[in-house]
Protein backbone atom coordinates (compact mmCIF):
# COMPACT_ATOMS: atom_id res chain seq x y z
CA UNK A 1 0.00 0.00 0.00
CA UNK A 2 2.67 2.49 1.03
CA UNK A 3 6.15 2.80 -0.43
CA UNK A 4 7.93 1.55 2.70
CA UNK A 5 10.47 -1.08 3.57
CA UNK A 6 8.70 -4.11 5.00
CA UNK A 7 9.02 -4.98 8.67
CA UNK A 8 11.06 -8.02 9.64
CA UNK A 9 9.73 -10.14 12.53
CA UNK A 10 9.09 -9.93 16.24
CA UNK A 11 9.61 -12.47 19.03
CA UNK A 12 8.20 -12.78 22.53
CA UNK A 13 8.70 -15.35 25.27
CA UNK A 14 7.67 -15.78 28.91
CA UNK A 15 8.78 -18.27 31.55
CA UNK A 16 7.20 -19.01 34.91
CA UNK A 17 3.70 -17.56 34.60
CA UNK A 18 0.39 -19.51 34.75
CA UNK A 19 -1.05 -17.52 31.83
CA UNK A 20 2.01 -17.84 29.59
CA UNK A 21 0.14 -18.32 26.30
CA UNK A 22 -2.33 -15.49 27.01
CA UNK A 23 0.46 -13.06 27.86
CA UNK A 24 2.41 -14.15 24.79
CA UNK A 25 -0.66 -13.29 22.70
CA UNK A 26 -0.67 -9.79 24.21
CA UNK A 27 3.07 -9.46 23.64
CA UNK A 28 2.64 -10.36 19.98
CA UNK A 29 -0.20 -7.87 19.74
CA UNK A 30 2.22 -5.15 20.87
CA UNK A 31 4.76 -6.34 18.28
CA UNK A 32 2.30 -6.58 15.39
CA UNK A 33 4.04 -3.70 13.60
CA UNK A 34 7.07 -5.95 13.06
CA UNK A 35 5.20 -8.45 10.89
CA UNK A 36 1.65 -8.92 9.65
CA UNK A 37 1.78 -12.04 7.48
CA UNK A 38 1.60 -14.77 10.10
CA UNK A 39 1.95 -15.44 13.80
CA UNK A 40 2.12 -18.31 16.24
CA UNK A 41 2.56 -19.44 19.83
CA UNK A 42 4.16 -22.57 21.25
CA UNK A 43 3.51 -23.32 24.92
CA UNK A 44 4.99 -25.85 27.36
CA UNK A 45 3.29 -27.41 30.38
CA UNK A 46 6.58 -28.89 31.61
CA UNK A 47 6.35 -32.12 29.62
CA UNK A 48 4.74 -31.33 26.25
CA UNK A 49 4.97 -28.55 23.67
CA UNK A 50 1.80 -27.46 21.90
CA UNK A 51 1.51 -25.00 19.02
CA UNK A 52 -0.99 -22.80 17.22
CA UNK A 53 0.23 -21.03 14.07
CA UNK A 54 -1.59 -19.48 11.15
CA UNK A 55 -1.32 -16.83 8.45
CA UNK A 56 -2.94 -13.56 9.46
CA UNK A 57 -2.90 -10.88 12.13
CA UNK A 58 -2.64 -11.76 15.81
CA UNK A 59 -6.22 -10.68 16.52
CA UNK A 60 -7.53 -12.96 13.75
CA UNK A 61 -5.33 -16.01 14.35
CA UNK A 62 -6.18 -16.06 18.08
CA UNK A 63 -9.78 -14.89 17.79
CA UNK A 64 -11.20 -18.02 19.52
CA UNK A 65 -10.59 -17.96 23.31
CA UNK A 66 -10.65 -21.76 23.35
CA UNK A 67 -7.30 -21.75 21.57
CA UNK A 68 -5.63 -20.81 24.85
CA UNK A 69 -7.21 -23.80 26.60
CA UNK A 70 -5.21 -25.93 24.17
CA UNK A 71 -2.00 -24.07 25.05
CA UNK A 72 -1.57 -24.78 28.77
CA UNK A 73 1.63 -24.24 30.70
CA UNK A 74 3.84 -21.74 32.46
CA UNK A 75 6.15 -20.99 29.55
CA UNK A 76 5.60 -20.00 25.92
CA UNK A 77 7.25 -18.28 22.97
CA UNK A 78 5.58 -16.45 20.09
CA UNK A 79 6.39 -14.90 16.75
CA UNK A 80 4.98 -12.37 14.28
CA UNK A 81 6.35 -12.66 10.80
CA UNK A 82 6.97 -10.82 7.61
CA UNK A 83 8.72 -13.10 5.13
CA UNK A 84 12.24 -11.88 4.39
CA UNK A 85 13.46 -15.45 3.84
CA UNK A 86 11.13 -18.18 2.67
CA UNK A 87 7.68 -17.81 1.18
CA UNK A 88 4.47 -16.69 2.89
CA UNK A 89 3.16 -20.26 2.97
CA UNK A 90 1.62 -21.42 6.26
CA UNK A 91 4.37 -24.04 6.56
CA UNK A 92 6.79 -21.16 7.24
CA UNK A 93 4.80 -19.83 10.20
CA UNK A 94 6.83 -19.65 13.37
CA UNK A 95 7.70 -20.67 16.02
CA UNK A 96 8.91 -23.84 14.30
CA UNK A 97 8.42 -26.88 16.56
CA UNK A 98 10.05 -30.31 16.15
CA UNK A 99 10.61 -33.55 18.04
CA UNK A 100 14.12 -34.95 17.92
CA UNK A 101 16.33 -37.41 19.80
CA UNK A 102 16.64 -35.14 22.85
CA UNK A 103 12.97 -34.22 23.17
CA UNK A 104 10.94 -31.35 21.73
CA UNK A 105 12.11 -27.87 20.85
CA UNK A 106 10.63 -24.76 19.23
CA UNK A 107 12.42 -21.73 17.81
CA UNK A 108 11.35 -18.18 16.90
CA UNK A 109 13.71 -16.10 14.78
CA UNK A 110 13.98 -12.40 13.97
CA UNK A 111 16.62 -11.66 11.35
CA UNK A 112 18.16 -13.23 8.26
CA UNK A 113 21.05 -15.66 7.84
CA UNK A 114 23.22 -14.76 4.87
CA UNK A 115 24.56 -18.31 4.52
CA UNK A 116 21.27 -20.15 5.11
CA UNK A 117 20.96 -21.50 1.56
CA UNK A 118 24.54 -22.70 1.55
CA UNK A 119 24.01 -24.53 4.87
CA UNK A 120 20.70 -25.94 3.66
CA UNK A 121 22.37 -27.39 0.56
CA UNK A 122 25.05 -29.04 2.73
CA UNK A 123 22.47 -30.48 5.11
CA UNK A 124 20.34 -31.86 2.27
CA UNK A 125 23.42 -33.58 0.87
CA UNK A 126 23.81 -35.25 4.27
CA UNK A 127 20.21 -36.48 4.21
CA UNK A 128 18.30 -33.73 6.03
CA UNK A 129 14.70 -33.25 4.91
CA UNK A 130 13.22 -29.75 5.24
CA UNK A 131 9.52 -29.03 5.64
CA UNK A 132 9.80 -25.24 5.19
CA UNK A 133 11.98 -22.67 3.47
CA UNK A 134 12.70 -20.51 6.52
CA UNK A 135 16.12 -19.81 8.00
CA UNK A 136 14.94 -20.97 11.42
CA UNK A 137 14.64 -24.56 10.24
CA UNK A 138 18.29 -24.53 9.19
CA UNK A 139 19.22 -23.69 12.77
CA UNK A 140 17.01 -26.51 14.08
CA UNK A 141 18.73 -29.05 11.80
CA UNK A 142 22.18 -27.89 12.87
CA UNK A 143 21.18 -28.11 16.52
CA UNK A 144 19.71 -31.60 16.12
CA UNK A 145 22.92 -32.89 14.52
CA UNK A 146 25.08 -31.67 17.40
CA UNK A 147 26.50 -34.30 19.76
CA UNK A 148 27.05 -31.82 22.60
CA UNK A 149 25.63 -32.77 26.00
CA UNK A 150 23.80 -29.58 27.06
CA UNK A 151 21.21 -27.55 25.19
CA UNK A 152 23.34 -24.40 25.40
CA UNK A 153 26.27 -26.25 23.83
CA UNK A 154 24.08 -27.64 21.05
CA UNK A 155 22.72 -24.18 20.29
CA UNK A 156 26.24 -22.77 20.33
CA UNK A 157 27.46 -25.49 17.96
CA UNK A 158 24.65 -24.63 15.56
CA UNK A 159 25.16 -20.88 15.73
CA UNK A 160 28.91 -21.17 15.18
CA UNK A 161 28.09 -22.27 11.62
CA UNK A 162 25.62 -19.51 10.76
CA UNK A 163 26.27 -15.90 9.91
CA UNK A 164 23.93 -12.97 9.70
CA UNK A 165 21.33 -11.31 11.88
CA UNK A 166 19.40 -13.22 14.52
CA UNK A 167 17.53 -12.65 17.72
CA UNK A 168 16.36 -16.12 18.70
CA UNK A 169 14.08 -17.70 21.27
CA UNK A 170 14.22 -21.45 21.92
CA UNK A 171 11.62 -23.27 24.01
CA UNK A 172 11.94 -26.80 25.42
CA UNK A 173 9.79 -28.58 27.94
CA UNK A 174 11.67 -26.98 30.83
CA UNK A 175 13.41 -23.80 29.71
CA UNK A 176 13.67 -20.82 27.38
CA UNK A 177 16.94 -19.84 25.74
CA UNK A 178 17.37 -16.38 24.18
CA UNK A 179 20.31 -15.49 21.92
CA UNK A 180 21.34 -12.30 20.17
CA UNK A 181 23.87 -12.45 17.33
CA UNK A 182 27.40 -11.17 18.02
CA UNK A 183 26.88 -8.02 15.96
CA UNK A 184 23.55 -7.23 17.65
CA UNK A 185 21.67 -6.37 14.46
CA UNK A 186 18.21 -6.82 15.97
CA UNK A 187 16.97 -5.72 19.41
CA UNK A 188 16.12 -8.16 22.24
CA UNK A 189 15.16 -7.18 25.79
CA UNK A 190 14.73 -8.96 29.11
CA UNK A 191 12.00 -8.24 31.65
CA UNK A 192 10.46 -9.63 34.81
CA UNK A 193 6.83 -10.30 35.72
CA UNK A 194 5.52 -11.73 39.01
CA UNK A 195 8.47 -14.01 39.58
CA UNK A 196 8.66 -15.01 35.92
CA UNK A 197 10.80 -13.65 33.11
CA UNK A 198 9.97 -12.14 29.73
CA UNK A 199 12.05 -11.75 26.57
CA UNK A 200 10.83 -9.61 23.68
CA UNK A 201 11.96 -7.77 20.58
CA UNK A 202 10.93 -4.40 22.05
CA UNK A 203 10.06 -2.88 25.40
CA UNK A 204 6.56 -1.91 24.22
CA UNK A 205 5.63 -5.59 24.62
CA UNK A 206 6.77 -5.48 28.26
CA UNK A 207 4.75 -2.32 28.87
CA UNK A 208 1.49 -3.89 27.72
CA UNK A 209 1.66 -6.76 30.21
CA UNK A 210 3.15 -4.50 32.93
CA UNK A 211 6.45 -6.38 33.07
CA UNK A 212 9.50 -4.69 34.56
CA UNK A 213 12.25 -3.89 32.06
CA UNK A 214 15.56 -5.31 33.30
CA UNK A 215 17.98 -4.73 30.43
CA UNK A 216 18.78 -5.46 26.81
CA UNK A 217 20.59 -8.63 25.89
CA UNK A 218 24.08 -7.76 24.74
CA UNK A 219 25.39 -8.70 21.29
CA UNK A 220 26.54 -12.33 21.37
CA UNK A 221 24.80 -13.05 24.67
CA UNK A 222 22.91 -16.25 25.46
CA UNK A 223 20.40 -16.18 28.33
CA UNK A 224 19.00 -19.42 29.76
CA UNK A 225 15.80 -19.15 31.82
CA UNK A 226 14.63 -22.11 33.90
CA UNK A 227 13.54 -22.99 37.44
CA UNK A 228 16.97 -21.93 38.71
CA UNK A 229 16.50 -18.39 37.37
CA UNK A 230 18.41 -16.52 34.67
CA UNK A 231 21.89 -17.54 33.57
CA UNK A 232 23.92 -15.49 31.09
CA UNK A 233 26.90 -16.52 28.96
CA UNK A 234 28.82 -15.35 25.91
CA UNK A 235 29.69 -18.52 23.97
CA UNK A 236 30.08 -17.01 20.50
CA UNK A 237 33.09 -15.33 18.94
CA UNK A 238 33.12 -11.62 19.70
CA UNK A 239 32.41 -9.24 16.83
CA UNK A 240 32.18 -5.48 16.44
CA UNK A 241 28.56 -4.57 17.28
CA UNK A 242 26.55 -2.95 14.49
CA UNK A 243 22.86 -2.73 15.38
CA UNK A 244 20.49 -1.75 12.58
CA UNK A 245 19.97 2.00 12.56
CA UNK A 246 16.76 1.58 10.56
CA UNK A 247 15.15 0.29 13.75
CA UNK A 248 15.35 3.91 14.94
CA UNK A 249 14.33 5.36 11.58
CA UNK A 250 11.18 3.32 11.06
CA UNK A 251 10.79 -0.23 12.39
CA UNK A 252 10.64 0.01 16.17
CA UNK A 253 7.54 1.42 17.83
CA UNK A 254 8.13 5.01 18.98
CA UNK A 255 7.22 4.10 22.58
CA UNK A 256 9.97 1.46 22.76
CA UNK A 257 13.48 1.74 24.13
CA UNK A 258 16.09 -0.07 22.01
CA UNK A 259 19.87 0.01 21.81
CA UNK A 260 19.88 2.14 24.95
CA UNK A 261 17.76 5.00 23.56
CA UNK A 262 14.09 5.98 23.51
CA UNK A 263 12.91 5.68 19.92
CA UNK A 264 10.54 8.65 20.09
CA UNK A 265 13.27 10.99 21.33
CA UNK A 266 15.69 9.84 18.65
CA UNK A 267 13.13 10.39 15.88
CA UNK A 268 12.37 13.88 17.16
CA UNK A 269 16.08 14.63 17.11
CA UNK A 270 16.23 13.42 13.51
CA UNK A 271 13.64 16.08 12.71
CA UNK A 272 15.58 18.76 14.57
CA UNK A 273 18.77 17.89 12.72
CA UNK A 274 16.86 17.84 9.43
CA UNK A 275 15.59 21.36 10.10
CA UNK A 276 19.14 22.54 10.74
CA UNK A 277 20.43 20.92 7.56
CA UNK A 278 17.52 21.87 5.26
CA UNK A 279 15.68 24.97 6.49
CA UNK A 280 12.95 26.51 4.33
CA UNK A 281 10.54 29.43 4.52
CA UNK A 282 7.17 27.80 5.05
CA UNK A 283 3.86 28.21 6.86
CA UNK A 284 3.18 24.74 8.22
CA UNK A 285 4.91 21.42 8.94
CA UNK A 286 2.78 18.36 8.14
CA UNK A 287 3.78 14.74 8.91
CA UNK A 288 3.07 11.80 6.65
CA UNK A 289 1.32 9.62 9.23
CA UNK A 290 2.05 7.71 11.23
CA UNK A 291 5.80 7.11 11.06
CA UNK A 292 6.66 10.68 10.09
CA UNK A 293 5.05 12.28 13.15
CA UNK A 294 7.96 12.40 15.67
CA UNK A 295 10.44 13.79 13.13
CA UNK A 296 7.85 16.36 12.03
CA UNK A 297 7.44 17.55 15.62
CA UNK A 298 11.21 17.90 15.91
CA UNK A 299 11.40 19.78 12.61
CA UNK A 300 8.63 22.16 13.70
CA UNK A 301 10.19 22.81 17.12
CA UNK A 302 13.62 23.53 15.67
CA UNK A 303 12.39 25.66 12.76
CA UNK A 304 9.65 27.51 14.62
CA UNK A 305 7.16 26.63 11.88
CA UNK A 306 3.74 25.53 13.24
CA UNK A 307 3.00 21.81 13.30
CA UNK A 308 -0.38 20.65 11.95
CA UNK A 309 -2.00 17.33 11.12
CA UNK A 310 -2.66 18.19 7.50
CA UNK A 311 -2.98 14.57 6.38
CA UNK A 312 -5.45 12.27 8.12
CA UNK A 313 -4.92 8.53 7.95
CA UNK A 314 -7.71 5.98 7.79
CA UNK A 315 -6.59 3.28 10.26
CA UNK A 316 -9.38 0.89 9.36
CA UNK A 317 -8.33 -0.02 5.84
CA UNK A 318 -7.61 -3.72 5.38
CA UNK A 319 -4.83 -5.20 3.31
CA UNK A 320 -7.05 -5.48 0.23
CA UNK A 321 -10.01 -3.55 -1.13
CA UNK A 322 -12.10 -3.44 -4.28
CA UNK A 323 -11.50 -0.48 -6.55
CA UNK A 324 -14.45 1.09 -8.37
CA UNK A 325 -14.71 0.32 -12.06
CA UNK A 326 -14.44 4.02 -12.87
CA UNK A 327 -10.82 4.91 -12.11
CA UNK A 328 -10.02 7.30 -9.26
CA UNK A 329 -6.67 9.06 -9.45
CA UNK A 330 -4.15 7.93 -6.80
CA UNK A 331 -6.80 5.63 -5.30
CA UNK A 332 -4.32 3.53 -3.30
CA UNK A 333 -3.05 6.58 -1.41
CA UNK A 334 -6.39 8.36 -1.12
CA UNK A 335 -8.04 5.43 0.59
CA UNK A 336 -5.46 5.72 3.37
CA UNK A 337 -4.71 9.46 3.47
CA UNK A 338 -6.85 12.54 3.03
CA UNK A 339 -5.65 16.17 3.22
CA UNK A 340 -7.23 18.70 5.58
CA UNK A 341 -7.92 21.50 3.14
CA UNK A 342 -8.11 24.32 5.72
CA UNK A 343 -4.60 23.40 6.92
CA UNK A 344 -3.16 23.09 3.42
CA UNK A 345 -4.90 25.63 1.18
CA UNK A 346 -2.79 28.64 0.27
CA UNK A 347 0.07 27.49 2.50
CA UNK A 348 3.73 26.74 1.94
CA UNK A 349 3.84 23.20 3.31
CA UNK A 350 6.75 21.15 4.62
CA UNK A 351 5.91 17.45 4.61
CA UNK A 352 8.13 15.11 6.61
CA UNK A 353 8.51 11.35 6.18
CA UNK A 354 11.03 8.86 7.52
CA UNK A 355 12.14 7.44 4.16
CA UNK A 356 11.56 7.36 0.42
CA UNK A 357 12.00 3.97 -1.25
CA UNK A 358 10.63 3.99 -4.80
CA UNK A 359 9.22 7.52 -4.70
CA UNK A 360 5.81 6.51 -6.06
CA UNK A 361 3.84 7.28 -2.90
CA UNK A 362 5.71 10.54 -2.23
CA UNK A 363 4.84 11.70 -5.75
CA UNK A 364 1.13 10.97 -5.19
CA UNK A 365 1.08 12.70 -1.80
CA UNK A 366 2.75 15.84 -3.16
CA UNK A 367 0.21 16.02 -5.98
CA UNK A 368 -2.63 15.41 -3.52
CA UNK A 369 -1.47 18.35 -1.38
CA UNK A 370 -1.17 20.63 -4.40
CA UNK A 371 -4.64 19.60 -5.52
CA UNK A 372 -5.83 20.57 -2.02
CA UNK A 373 -4.51 24.09 -2.63
CA UNK A 374 -0.99 23.99 -1.24
CA UNK A 375 1.00 26.97 -2.56
CA UNK A 376 4.32 25.09 -2.21
CA UNK A 377 5.24 21.59 -1.04
CA UNK A 378 8.71 20.97 0.39
CA UNK A 379 9.60 17.34 1.06
CA UNK A 380 11.91 16.52 3.99
CA UNK A 381 13.11 12.98 4.75
CA UNK A 382 14.44 12.10 8.22
CA UNK A 383 16.97 9.56 6.93
CA UNK A 384 19.59 9.47 4.16
CA UNK A 385 18.67 8.15 0.69
CA UNK A 386 18.02 4.38 0.78
CA UNK A 387 20.27 3.22 -2.03
CA UNK A 388 21.17 -0.39 -1.18
CA UNK A 389 19.21 -3.53 -0.27
CA UNK A 390 19.33 -4.97 3.24
CA UNK A 391 20.42 -8.59 3.73
CA UNK A 392 19.92 -8.77 7.49
CA UNK A 393 16.21 -9.18 7.99
CA UNK A 394 14.49 -6.29 6.20
CA UNK A 395 12.63 -6.92 2.98
CA UNK A 396 13.96 -4.20 0.70
CA UNK A 397 13.31 -3.99 -3.02
CA UNK A 398 16.05 -4.91 -5.47
CA UNK A 399 18.56 -2.14 -5.94
CA UNK A 400 17.26 -1.06 -9.34
CA UNK A 401 13.87 -0.41 -7.68
CA UNK A 402 15.39 1.98 -5.10
CA UNK A 403 15.00 5.40 -6.66
CA UNK A 404 18.04 6.93 -4.95
CA UNK A 405 20.35 4.20 -6.30
CA UNK A 406 20.07 5.57 -9.82
CA UNK A 407 18.78 9.14 -9.45
CA UNK A 408 20.22 12.29 -7.92
CA UNK A 409 18.30 14.17 -5.24
CA UNK A 410 17.42 16.85 -7.79
CA UNK A 411 16.11 14.19 -10.19
CA UNK A 412 14.00 12.66 -7.39
CA UNK A 413 12.71 16.12 -6.52
CA UNK A 414 11.54 16.62 -10.08
CA UNK A 415 9.96 13.16 -10.16
CA UNK A 416 7.90 13.61 -7.01
CA UNK A 417 7.05 17.19 -8.16
CA UNK A 418 8.00 18.83 -4.84
CA UNK A 419 9.31 22.40 -4.68
CA UNK A 420 12.36 21.23 -2.77
CA UNK A 421 13.70 17.97 -1.31
CA UNK A 422 16.10 17.37 1.55
CA UNK A 423 17.37 14.13 3.07
CA UNK A 424 19.02 13.91 6.47
CA UNK A 425 22.75 13.33 6.00
CA UNK A 426 24.43 10.17 7.29
CA UNK A 427 26.51 12.39 9.58
CA UNK A 428 23.36 14.06 10.89
CA UNK A 429 21.67 10.70 11.38
CA UNK A 430 24.53 9.36 13.50
CA UNK A 431 24.89 12.59 15.46
CA UNK A 432 21.18 12.65 16.26
CA UNK A 433 21.22 9.01 17.35
CA UNK A 434 24.12 8.92 19.79
CA UNK A 435 26.23 11.98 19.11
CA UNK A 436 29.93 11.33 18.88
CA UNK A 437 29.41 7.89 20.47
CA UNK A 438 28.08 6.72 17.11
CA UNK A 439 31.64 6.49 15.84
CA UNK A 440 33.76 3.47 16.68
CA UNK A 441 36.64 4.79 18.86
CA UNK A 442 38.99 2.17 17.39
CA UNK A 443 38.10 3.03 13.81
CA UNK A 444 36.86 6.57 13.20
CA UNK A 445 35.81 5.67 9.66
CA UNK A 446 33.28 3.13 10.96
CA UNK A 447 30.14 3.74 12.98
CA UNK A 448 28.61 1.57 15.66
CA UNK A 449 25.52 0.93 13.55
CA UNK A 450 24.78 -0.97 10.40
CA UNK A 451 24.11 1.75 7.81
CA UNK A 452 24.49 -0.52 4.77
CA UNK A 453 21.13 0.46 3.26
CA UNK A 454 22.43 4.04 3.04
CA UNK A 455 26.16 3.52 2.43
CA UNK A 456 26.54 0.09 0.82
CA UNK A 457 29.14 -0.83 3.45
CA UNK A 458 28.00 -4.29 4.53
CA UNK A 459 29.44 -5.64 7.78
CA UNK A 460 29.02 -9.29 6.66
CA UNK A 461 30.18 -10.71 3.35
CA UNK A 462 27.81 -12.85 1.31
CA UNK A 463 28.61 -16.35 0.08
CA UNK A 464 26.37 -16.20 -3.00
CA UNK A 465 25.40 -12.60 -3.66
CA UNK A 466 23.40 -12.28 -6.86
CA UNK A 467 23.34 -8.90 -8.55
CA UNK A 468 20.59 -6.58 -7.31
CA UNK A 469 19.01 -9.44 -5.37
CA UNK A 470 18.62 -10.35 -1.71
CA UNK A 471 20.54 -13.62 -1.84
CA UNK A 472 18.01 -14.92 -4.33
CA UNK A 473 15.11 -14.31 -1.93
CA UNK A 474 13.04 -12.86 -4.76
CA UNK A 475 13.53 -15.99 -6.83
CA UNK A 476 12.12 -18.42 -4.25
Amino acid sequence: MFDKLKEECGVFGIYGHPEAANLTYLGLYALQHRGQESCGIVASDGSTLRAHRRNGLVSDVFRDPQIFERLPGRSAIGHVRYATAGSSDVKNCQPIMVDYARGSIAVAHNGNLVNAQELRNDLEQLGSIFSSTSDAEVIIHLLARSHADSLSERITTALERVDGAYSLLFLTETRIVAVRDPRGFRPLVLGKLEGGYVVASETCALDLIEAEFIRELEPGEMVIIDDKGVHSMFPLEKRSPCPCIFEFVYFARPDSTIFGREVYSVRKEYGRELAREFPVDADVVVPIPDSGVPASIGYAEESGIPFELGLIRNHYVGRTFIEPQQAIRHFGVKIKLNPVREVIEGKRVVIVDDSVVRGTTARKIVKMLKNAGAKEVHMRVSSPPTSYPCYYGIDTPTRNELISSSHSIEEINRYITSDSLGYLSIEGLLKATYGQESRDPENKDMCRFCTACFTGKYPIKFPHLKADNQLGLFER
